[in-house]
Parts: C-alpha cells; structure tokens; sequence
C-alpha cells in the first residue's frame, strides 16, 4: 500500500482503483460480443424462392440436410459424407418415424446432389421431406 504525507503523519490508501478492473471488463465484453456470431457455423446459401408458409413443426422433428454449391453435404450444420448421411438419416428416422428431413440446397448448385439426397431417402423409406425455398420478395 502507498502511503501519503499529510504534514506531520503518514496515512495509508486503502482505497482500491476498480479503473483497469472496468477496461479488462469492457475488452472481454466487446470480446465476446464479436466472437458469438462466429462461433454459429453455417453455410452461405442462396436459396430458390417459392413456396409458402406451412404449419409449425418441432425441431426434435427435424433433421436439416444442406447441400452447398460445391455439392459439400452437412446435416446440423456439420460436413458430412453421402454414405455417412445415408446412414446418419435413417438412424433418425428409426429413432423417431415423425422425422422431417428439411432438405436446403443452393440454387446455384448442381441438381445431381439434390437428387442424390431424395434418391437416399426414398430408397430408405424416407418419405417425409421438404425441399426448403425463399418466400417470394425475401430476396436482399
């Protein structure tokens, strides 16, 4: 502790300085707030416009199969393999026959992933997908 004259005796400071305590604060919170939206990894997608809305369905219901541009497949936003989604797919549809696969794939893709995706689930007596889309006027 400093201690300070004041005339004839000396008085200790105890008062503690909470000015760098607030700035680390400050850099952490601005830390955090630029690196949340970073830590959501998903796929930039283009999506063809259509369709309309539809009734609301439970998310443990649903299995999103994306299909990027490159034809690079993922399912819950993390890559994967045809073979693996294959089997990925009808695991979740044994567990639960109320599974919807959301199948969302880049309009500037090829369409040979697409059908390869309805062609796997089709074969595997997958019959509940949604080809999902853009409402019309959604365009930024």
């Amino acid at each position: 502790m400093r201690r300070f004259s004041q005339r004839s005796h000396l008085v200790t400071l105890s008062e503690i300085n909470i000015t760098p305590l607030l700035d680390l604060a400050f850099v952490l919170l601005i830390i955090f707030v630029i690196t949340t939206p970073l830590l959501e990894q998903s796929i930039n997608l283009k999506l063809p416009t259509g369709g309309k809305p539809e009734r609301p369905v439970e998310k443990n219901d649903i299995a999103t199969v994306e299909i990027a541009k490159t034809g690079v497949y993922y399912l819950d936003r993390r890559p994967i393999s045809l073979v693996d989604l294959e089997r990925s797919l009808v695991n979740a549809n044994k567990l639960n026959p109320n599974t919807i696969v959301y199948i969302r794939a880049d309009e500037e893709g090829l369409n040979k992933h697409l059908y390869a995706v309805i062609d796997r689930c089709l074969r595997n007596g997958i019959t509940r997908f949604s080809l999902r889309t853009e409402p019309p006027g959604t365009r930024r």
